[in-house]
């Protein structure tokens, strides 16, 4: 064991060093290269059982969200062991597991009622070289900026409707047809109730208690409280319900073998004929695929950092969850991202390296070749029943009901967000909630951009500079000269506002020689501030009013020149504080 170290210790700074070169540009790190310089077997035994722990936990999730999403069991399995391995091999993250998720749940289920099961596996493989590119560009810090409400109001839109996909097999309802409409199936649901099958909402309602009060049970044992009550669950209520059949006769409680045929060989790698018609109609799932998944494992990798006290690399961590969803569909597999749940379950049993994903990948794939025969014994309402849980962890309502305290805008956002995932899909939800964000990102901006008039004197104590160019008299203005200082950034949203404070103080104040605008708090302009401020000039060289700009900053400054200032209002009527512009100013009148 220690010669295996050993080799590994050796050989790491080669791949570093292979790394470095190969990220000059690419910018891809990924932390098992650089984790392997300094390993060791105390740290292999950490990640060892860490590793296996995981493995166990993220089994009866794999399988759940499998099924949930409408396909077979062992692809869930599948894509646990191929994604899982990929995204910490070359993920930049020390501890990310990868696998597949809640969140993937809704959209996996609504791309294969609409393309099937081969536009699924296209619209993945989209997505893994849209999230390749993302990493590749740079856009890694990016997509962490996406508005804290959208992501809590989609979150918590798929864990609302995971709990309504789930009332069916919970309850063990005798439903011929399931609605996809969210409204709908509830409808459908009331009218079902009547067929309640009662044996099969025990093992539901007894899986959920069973989850919810084991942590509570196995907190005083240091085994049992490293085994994941889903685990516990699926042991007691398969068993429960065998018993029940052999000796009871129920036969009316479903399990996975009634619904599917289970199979425990890995299938080989395939690529679905792609056509240019077929990749048009799925850009907008895969966008979605990519985005959600991307926002999922950075945030998955975001929250671990701050537990370990690392640094993860969000682009490298991009690429790497790209190149793991464009494997997984190739060997049957169905979209992935980190997972929060299991990364956290890594931290809290040791896990530090990259080593303890490659073990719960290993863990899974023995589990999937040597016991997953036994799967078709699990009882569908129990996996109901996990997923009920999960969808309650994954609701985040604390967050939700605090975000309601916050501005109205915050709020509205959630709520369109929230609504918008229920009641129609996460595409729209996503691109009309980033939509609603940004509007009222700007309105606020809009709101923060102000002008004031200056009328006689302006107070030195109030100027930044004044003190440095060694005035620390009042300045007085000059007759015939007004001043508007704008705060605030000059863009689309504010500049047609300042235009039309200026058309209203046009008709109020008598007509000046000269007309300085301070500019000394813009901290950017664009092309619609430009736009009214070249109206502005023109119109004032119209009216005989020279127009003298002031204080403004190199970055503005370069913009105005590209726009052709200096030439419209010359050089010298451009100035870079509120002294010169007023010298400029006294010189225009004088010449009067």
């Amino acid at each position: 064991m220690k010669s295996f170290f050993s080799f590994f210790s050796n050989f790491a700074p080669c791949f570093q060093s292979q790394q470095e070169n190969m990220t000059t540009t690419l910018t891809f790190r990924p932390k098992l290269f650089s984790v392997l310089k300094h390993y060791d077997r105390r740290q292999f035994t950490t990640d060892l059982l860490a590793g296996i722990i995981v493995g166990i936990v993220a089994l009866p999730l794999a399988i759940a969200f499998g099924i949930a999403s409408g396909v077979t069991p062992e692809k869930g399995i599948i894509t646990a062991i191929v994604a899982g391995l990929i995204i910490s091999v070359l993920g930049g993250s020390k501890v990310q597991i990868g696998g597949p998720t809640g969140a993937f749940i809704i959209i996996i289920y609504g791309i294969i009622q609409q393309y099937g099961f081969e536009g699924l596996t296209i619209a993945t493989l989209m997505a893994g070289v849209f999230l390749i590119m993302f990493g590749l560009l740079h856009l890694g810090t990016i997509i962490k900026y996406i508005p804290y409400p959208i992501v809590v109001g989609f979150t918590s839109g798929i864990a609302l409707t995971i709990f309504t996909t789930q009332i069916k097999d919970l309850l063990g309802l005798s439903m011929a047809i399931v609605p996809s409409d969210f409204i709908e199936k509830w409808m459908a649901y009331f009218e079902s109730f009547c067929t309640i099958d009662w044996w099969s909402a025990g093992v539901g309602i007894g899986s959920v208690a069973v989850i919810a009060l084991w942590p509570k049970i196995a907190r005083y044992n240091n085994v049992l409280k490293k085994l994941p009550g889903s685990l516990i669950a699926i042991i007691l209520m398969t068993v429960a319900v065998l018993l029940l059949k052999q000796y009871m006769g129920v036969t009316s409680i479903e399990t996975i073998g009634d619904r599917f045929s289970i199979t425990a060989t890995l299938p080989g790698a395939q690529v679905p004929d792609l056509s240019w018609e077929v990749i048009k109609g799925l850009v907008s799932p895969a966008i979605t695929i990519a985005i959600l998944g991307a926002i999922e494992s950075l945030l998955s990798a975001t929250v671990a950092d701050g537990v370990i006290g690392d640094r993860h690399c969000s682009n490298t961590e991009l690429i790497a969850q790209g190149v793991a969803n464009l494997a997984s569909p190739i060997f049957g597999g169905i979209p992935a991202t980190g997972a929060i749940a299991r990364t956290m379950t890594n931290i809290n049993n040791g896990g530090r390296t990259p080593v303890a994903g490659i073990v719960h990948a290993a863990m899974l794939l023995l589990i999937f070749l040597f016991l997953m025969p036994l799967a078709q014994y699990i009882p569908m309402a129990c996996l109901a029943g996990v997923l009920v849980i999960v969808s309650y962890n994954m609701s985040g309502w604390r967050s939700f009901m605090s975000i309601l305290k916050n501005p109205k805008s915050d709020v509205i956002v959630l709520w369109v967000t929230f609504l918008l995932t229920v009641i129609f899909d996460l595409t729209i939800a996503i691109e009309v909630g980033l939509l609603c964000a940004c509007l009222l990102f700007m309105r606020r901006m809009a709101e923060t951009t102000d002008v004031k008039v200056i009328s006689q004197e302006i107070n030195p104590e109030e100027e930044e500079s004044d003190f440095q160019l060694g005035n620390l008299e009042h300045l007085t203005i000059p007759e015939g000269v007004e001043v508007y200082e704008i705060n605030g950034p000059y863009f689309f949203g504010a500049g047609n506002r300042f235009e039309e404070i200026m058309g209203v103080l046009r008709h109020q104040r008598q007509k000046p020689l000269v007309r300085i605008i301070r500019m000394r708090k813009v901290p950017f302009v664009d092309s619609t501030g430009i736009h009214n401020l070249t109206n502005l000039c023109l119109m004032s060289q119209r009216e005989g009013i020279q127009v003298v700009l002031s204080g403004v900053n190199p970055a503005v400054q370069a913009v105005l020149h590209r726009a052709g200032f200096d030439k419209m209002l010359g050089e010298e009527n451009i100035c870079s504080h509120i002294n010169f512009a007023l010298e400029r100013a006294r010189e225009i009148t004088s010449k009067a």
